[in-house]
């Protein structure tokens, strides 16, 4: 049998000037062991250990993880940090 209700439309308004969060993305790489990053995402990014854990993981297998969300101007301290312990982090 069909459904005969109809759908609604919705429009849906994205204000220009309000910009989606940046992520913080660490990359894969062959340098850094898990402990050293699980450590680094705990004290740059103040991850619980399971979370540090879990992106860690994901990284490796993955190749990238995305480890934070928010400002700029938030991240790009940390992005520093990571990437002075030899860490391949962006922000995009």
């Amino acid at each position: 049998m069909f459904d005969t209700r109809t759908l609604e439309e919705f429009s849906l308004v994205i204000d220009p000037e309000v910009k989606p969060d940046n992520q913080l993305i660490i990359y894969n790489d062959d340098v850094n062991t898990f402990d050293f990053v699980i450590d680094s995402l705990i004290k740059v990014c103040k991850h619980e250990r399971i979370q540090a854990e879990q992106c860690t993981h994901i990284i490796h297998y993955k190749g990238r993880c995305s480890v934070k969300d928010g400002d700029f101007k938030k991240l790009r301290p940390m992005c520093d940090a990571l990437q002075d312990r030899g860490l391949s982090a962006v922000i995009e």
